[in-house]
């Protein structure tokens, strides 16, 4: 069956000559899943090189990306860290604000859809 750019041609076999039939083909996509972000949200207590080991850890960052991160947080009072599926960045700001209550500091990171 010879292929053609508008869909698959096909010859009738009840057809002579060069006559084709086109045929489309309807092809459907799966929609992506909405994204989410996770924010790191500034606060005057935890240690900054907590809050760096914290984004190493919860969030495969380098030293040098968790710092940059961090300090963007403390001047601005957020910072996005990462985009995810809503499960997954539930997940990380819940595991990575757990790290701060489990030392006794109020680190807080949340989850907002992203647009």
């Amino acid at each position: 069956m010879p292929y053609h750019a508008g869909g698959i041609a096909a010859r009738d076999p009840t057809v002579t000559g060069t006559d084709l039939i086109l045929r489309t083909q309807t092809r459907t996509r799966t929609a992506r899943p909405p994204l989410w972000k996770v924010i790191l949200l500034n606060d005057d207590f935890t240690p900054r090189d907590f809050v760096v080991k914290v984004l190493m850890r919860v969030f495969r960052m380098t030293e040098g990306e968790a710092e940059g991160v961090m300090i963007t947080a403390h001047q601005k009072g957020a910072c996005v860290v990462a985009v995810y599926t809503k499960e997954v960045a539930e997940t990380k700001a819940q595991m990575a604000t757990e790290a701060g209550q489990i030392r006794g500091y109020p680190l807080t990171f949340t989850t907002e859809k992203d647009t």
